[in-house]
């Protein structure tokens, strides 16, 4: 996008990760922001009213990957982090962003799903079923913002080499 002469602004949790990625694409604006906090979330979205008024593109694509085996270890711990990052986060930025991008022409929600929300593994229970749920909500915003200048986009890729899955 960025090379495309696009204006993107990208958030994470870790600063040297945004670094990292500053380095390798020096026109990026970087916010650290942890999409399943409320507070560092809202502080993002006021933060992008204020400063980036002309907002015209969110593309959700947080995700994180636990191993489950109910059998054994659940991994409970983890559960509402997981969900918070996969699926509610994703839904909170759109409602809080929707005023920013309904005053623009044209608009764009992405939301990056997956493979596994189709074709769901057995070891990684939850982030298959929130990935489900987020196509299955893409679906059902996509109708409701139709007569809107929003579109809908949804982002389903197959197995990509990222450190999502623990590599």
């Amino acid at each position: 996008f960025s090379s495309e002469g696009n204006q993107v602004i990208i958030c994470g949790r870790n600063e040297a990760s945004l670094q990292q990625a500053k380095v390798e694409v020096p026109t990026l604006i970087t916010h650290t922001c942890d999409v399943a906090d409320a507070t560092s979330s809202r502080t993002m979205v006021q933060w992008l009213k204020t400063h980036h008024p002309a907002l015209n593109v969110l593309i959700n694509n947080a995700g994180i990957q636990a191993r489950r085996d109910f059998t054994t270890d659940p991994a409970m711990e983890s559960l509402d982090q997981e969900v918070a990052i996969n699926f509610t986060a994703p839904i909170h930025l759109i409602a809080d962003l929707l005023p920013v991008l309904k005053q623009q022409a044209q608009a764009y929600v992405i939301n990056v799903s997956s493979g596994l929300a189709f074709s769901p593994m057995a070891d990684v229970p939850v982030y298959c079923a929130t990935k489900a749920a987020i196509h299955s909500f893409t679906l059902s915003l996509r109708h409701q913002l139709k007569t809107t200048g929003i579109r809908v986009i949804e982002i389903a890729p197959p197995i990509v080499d990222t450190g999502l899955g623990g590599g």
